[in-house]
């Protein structure tokens, strides 16, 4: 499965807009990333954001299991090609840490603090879940930089 999570920043203040999981469980491995591309490219053209914020691939253990989710991230992100929108990657510690408050947080530490601080009245599916936490992992970052710069534009 494979998490989507849209968030409307105004100001600094993230707001809910929609979330799911994306299920790619029918068919051969090439059908099941076309299920992906294509259920990827229907959000976008639904939604129409302006940047896709996604976890960097992290190591597992098993090898082939690393190759196929890297499959299925570029299948989601292919579908995203044709609206040319901004691609930013976060490391799945630092989407925790800006979180949760630490980067080894687990999935249900993940899922509580999305649900605390979206405001949220059910818990999201912990693959969505993971997708809101790489939109406010952006959003504080977008917010931190924006910050820095003025600060340093104030000192000159």
């Amino acid at each position: 499965m494979t998490g989507f999570g849209i968030l409307d920043f105004v100001g600094d203040s993230p707001l809910y807009v929609a979330s799911g999981t994306v299920k790619s469980l029918d068919g051969d491995f090439p059908d099941r990333l076309r299920q992906i591309f294509e259920s990827v490219r229907d959000i976008v053209t639904e939604y129409r954001p302006d940047i896709v914020a996604i976890e960097s691939v992290f190591m597992h253990k098993n090898a082939g299991s690393a190759l196929k989710l890297g499959q299925a991230r570029s299948a989601a992100l292919c579908a995203t090609f044709e609206y040319d929108l901004e691609v930013v990657e976060y490391a799945p510690r630092e989407i925790k840490q800006a979180v949760v408050g630490t980067g080894s947080a687990t999935k249900d530490q993940v899922q509580h603090m999305i649900v605390s601080m979206l405001n949220l009245a059910g818990t999201p599916a912990p693959d969505a879940a993971d997708a809101l936490a790489a939109a406010l992992c952006h959003g504080n970052q977008r917010r931190v930089h924006r910050e820095l710069g003025s600060a340093i534009a104030g000192s000159r």
